[in-house]
């Protein structure tokens, strides 16, 4: 069983890996916004938070994220949730997101005071 839920969650963040944040052109795994996957029985429950609380299009990141996931499990019920109590740092990003806006911007963000 643990083996199926490595799995699925291998895929989720794979499938999290093709959706970006509107404003940063990063991922929004590598930018750290994927807080949870919670794989149980038949469902997968996901947690995403936002770079800004103030997000107006967080919702269509949820969507985008929620279609992608039923595309992707079509026989599995999907719960995506948005945490907007934890506040993002660039410190959560990935290795590969700090280099890749590091490469955008010329500043790795997590170092940055």
């Amino acid at each position: 069983m643990s083996h199926d839920v490595n799995e699925i969650k291998k895929k989720v963040i794979e499938t999290l890996k093709n959706i970006y944040d509107p404003e940063i052109p990063i991922n929004i795994y590598d930018l750290g916004l994927l807080y949870s996957i919670d794989v149980k029985d038949n469902k997968v429950d996901v947690t995403l938070g936002v770079t800004s609380p103030f997000c107006p299009i967080a919702y269509i990141i949820i969507e985008q994220v929620k279609n992608a996931l039923k595309n992707l499990f079509p026989e599995k019920e999907i719960e995506v949730h948005l945490d907007l109590e934890k506040l993002w740092s660039p410190k959560m990003m990935t290795e590969d997101g700090r280099k890749l806006f590091k490469l955008l911007y010329g500043y790795d963000p997590a170092t940055e005071t």
